[in-house]
């Protein structure tokens, strides 16, 4: 090569630019504006964003320190000085800070906290809200920490329903962490309900015991391995336990027995599912081994009990003569007389509630209602579903004046029966003042007798709207002009159930919840009531 070419190009080496910076210098420009070198902040690129981070920024790998080094090399001295003399001094780091900023939630007072807690704790239960507000800052954490919050638990594994191995193995490790979760969030624990416990019921309850002594109530839901000695060692342990709920729970009946003679004294409520073992637990209710026992609900598990339930009613009032609610749900009680003559017990004289509803036929009569209610004058609720034996007659003899819920309703129950088609009229002279909830889907009632029955909600003494909100017709006769006026004299009717009513015409048979659908009910009869006569 010539002397004179080899000269122009080591010019045209020295003055060119080094690969890449023609194509980045406008973004060099805007990198630079954004964050400056030495301002302590870098730049963070995305596919969407440009983010401004505080901090010296990522570590520059070896091949990118390689190639500013050649950068440099390849600059004239006078480009390095003038790139020096451009370079903006480094701003001074900022002092830090004598403690860290406290946010709003420090600011609230623990009490106002508490009270905030409380509320939300009242609808929604302790969990899962409890165990989120404790990972917001320190104070919440104080504030869901307090055992105050903690009055109702419910606890279950959490592969309840999985294989045998992983329910134990998940029941373990809950249990591990029930061992320092009790003694510092349970202290006040109030209402406990364990469900889909197989293996490890007796270590709670014996925590539970140990650390809980203000329980009050304990439902066992579909638990497995309840000892004798268990419920008798909760029983002593917690002096304030007064009502048991082992529904759906295999549990023997020595251990709830054994319970009830411990704890029966001041035993409240009790819940119960039928089965073989369950004769000997009402057998030591009919002892008097709970004499205050307000609440009893005896019902049949998922698949249903045939075997009839011998029940005596003198000696049930007699053992329980506090009852207020009594419910014997789905089953075919038999009210066993204690001998040949029946001499007349005492009644329960607060009781408020009877339920005996069933899906099958029973063997309830007016003569076995009349023996249980014949000392019940504040009764207020009666469902009678399935009973078909009973009569209108039979109920219009009740001491009962001010009954505000009756359910008579035959759901699948009367195809082998014979009917009453009058007497529903004695039915709402006699509690048309106080009756909220009427019920009588299934009934055979003739149309005659219906409208009879329905005009007593008409002609209110006083000018008083009745209170009736609920009426449940389905499967009934009864005619357009009867529904109608029940509406227009009933402002406060929130349901109304008219489904296979064979007298209403098409498109009307259905059930209306709200009183926006049942004014649109009562428009639509209206406007049929012309063509149809």
């Amino acid at each position: 090569m010539a002397p004179g070419a080899a000269r122009r190009a080591r010019r045209r080496v020295r003055g060119a630019q080094p690969a890449g910076a023609r194509a980045r210098s406008a973004e060099d420009w805007w990198w630079d504006r954004l964050a400056p070198s030495g301002s302590g902040y870098h730049l963070l690129q995305s596919d969407s964003m440009l983010l401004v981070l505080p901090g010296p920024g990522p570590a520059r790998t070896r091949v990118q320190r390689r190639a500013a080094r050649r950068t440099q090399r390849l600059l004239s001295p006078a480009s390095r000085a003038k790139a020096a003399k451009a370079r903006p001094r480094t701003a001074p780091a900022p002092e830090p800070q004598q403690g860290p900023d406290s946010g709003w939630g420090d600011r609230i007072p623990l009490e106002i906290l508490l009270q905030i807690f409380g509320l939300l704790v009242a609808a929604d239960g302790p969990m899962p809200f409890l165990a989120r507000a404790a990972r917001v800052c320190r104070r919440w954490h104080e504030a869901a920490s307090q055992p105050a919050l903690w009055r109702t638990v419910t606890l279950s594994p959490p592969l309840a329903g999985r294989l045998a191995k992983s329910g134990a193995k998940a029941e373990k490790k809950l249990l591990a962490s029930l061992e320092w979760l009790m003694p510092s969030r349970f202290s006040q624990l109030q209402r406990l309900t364990l469900i889909h416990w197989k293996s490890q019921v007796h270590p709670v309850l014996k925590l539970v015991g140990e650390s809980c002594p203000r329980l009050t109530f304990l439902k066992l839901s579909d638990c497995h391995g309840v000892s004798p000695d268990t419920l008798v060692m909760l029983a002593k342990a917690c002096p304030e336990l007064h009502s048991l709920d082992i529904q759906h729970s295999l549990v023997e009946s020595t251990a709830v027995v054994n319970f009830l003679e411990e704890a029966g004294p001041r035993m409240r409520k009790l819940w119960l599912t039928y089965s073989s073992q369950t004769t000997a637990i009402l057998g030591a209710l009919l002892g008097g081994c709970c004499p205050r026992l307000q609440v009893l609900e005896v019902s049949t598990g998922i698949s249903r009990n045939s075997t009839p339930l011998q029940l005596p009613v003198e000696a049930l009032q007699k053992g329980c003569p506090q009852l207020q609610v009594l419910r014997l749900l789905n089953l075919m009680w038999l009210p066993k007389p204690c001998g040949r003559v029946v001499t007349p017990g005492p009644g329960f004289p607060s009781l408020e509630e009877l339920c005996l509803a069933g899906s099958t036929c029973n063997f309830v009569s007016n003569e076995a209602l009349g023996r249980l209610l014949h000392g019940s004058p504040n009764l207020r609720l009666l469902d009678l579903r399935g009973c078909a034996r009973v009569t209108p007659a039979g109920l219009r003899d009740l001491p009962c004046q001010e009954l505000e819920q009756l359910h008579l309703g035959l759901y699948g129950t009367s195809d082998r029966l014979t009917l009453a088609k009058e007497g529903s009229h004695l039915l709402t002279q006699k509690w048309r003042h106080t009756l909220r909830e009427l019920d009588l889907s299934g009934q055979g009632f003739s149309e005659k007798d219906l409208e009879q029955a329905l005009a007593a909600f008409s002609a209110t003494p006083g000018g008083s709207p009745p209170a009736l909100c609920s009426v449940n017709l389905r499967g009934t006769r009864v005619p357009p002009s009867t529904v109608s006026s029940v509406i227009s004299s009933c402002p406060g009717l929130l349901y109304l159930n008219l489904e296979s009513c064979r007298c209403l015409p098409r498109g009307l048979k259905r059930a209306y919840r709200g009183q926006e659908e049942v004014q649109w009910c009562l428009e639509q009869l209206l406007t049929s009531l012309p063509s149809s006569s």
